[in-house]
């Protein structure tokens, strides 16, 4: 973020405050990763796994990476990640990996403070954090106002250091700091891809360092990627 001044700080502090939601999570690292629907690990299939034609419908024709993030339950703050890439007619599962949601699980009518992530497809294109860029395809925004306050517990103070953002409420093309609200302030927003602190978010979706990395290397925005995410019963709809 540029020349940022009080003003602006202070607007990328309650964005981060909104995303996290503070540090009330504890530490989990005994889940395993559970399988997509109909999905083996090598499968191209005529449509995504466990996802039926209302989302579907919304995937840009143009697009040809899908980050599907697939909720254990519609109160439930676990998910299971995949990378699926479009060949022809088929998509083909890439990798998957286990991450949280919403503390309070998945809403399709998100709004502000109610930490449930939102269900629906959104494009991704921004990504940023505290570290160097790690060779991202997405244009990558570093900076320090990415950094979690020292205040929350110690297990989030790492959550920012690699973020992309996802595309609801949102202005594309900026930082995902940036904290302009196309929809008005009550719809939420600032909800990211980011790294895992072992349990729940606000709103966004979290992974490991690891697999942040991997998609921030394997997004490329000429394959207009998106994410499609939700709990399995409204992703089926």
């Amino acid at each position: 973020m540029r020349g940022a001044g009080t003003v602006v700080v202070a607007a990328a502090l309650m964005l981060l405050a909104g995303c996290a939601g503070g540090a009330d999570g504890q530490r989990d690292t005994s889940r395993t990763v559970r399988q997509p629907p109909q999905a083996t690990q090598a499968a191209a299939t005529p449509g995504l796994p466990g996802v039926g034609s209302a989302l579907r419908s919304r995937i840009p024709a143009g697009s040809r990476q899908v980050v599907a993030v697939y909720g254990d339950d519609a109160r439930s703050a676990d998910s299971t990640i995949v990378l699926y890439t479009r060949q022809g007619d088929l998509w083909k599962r890439e990798r998957s990996w286990s991450g949280h949601n919403g503390k309070r699980g998945w809403t399709p009518d998100h709004h502000e403070g109610d930490r449930k992530s939102p269900v629906g497809v959104f494009t991704l294109s921004d990504a940023g954090g505290v570290l160097a860029e790690p060779d991202s395809r997405l244009p990558y925004h570093r900076s320090s106002a990415f950094t979690a306050p020292r205040s929350w517990s110690r297990s989030h103070w790492h959550d920012f250091d690699l973020v992309i953002a996802i595309d609801y409420n949102r202005v594309k093309g900026t930082s995902p700091l940036d904290p302009t609200r196309p929809e008005g302030q009550s719809k939420g927003g600032g909800i990211w891809l980011h790294m895992d602190h072992g349990s729940g978010t606000s709103a966004c979706v979290s992974q490991s360092k690891a697999d942040m990395e991997y998609l921030l290397r394997t997004l490329d925005p000429a394959l207009h990627p998106v994410v499609v995410m939700g709990d399995r019963a409204h992703l089926k709809a």
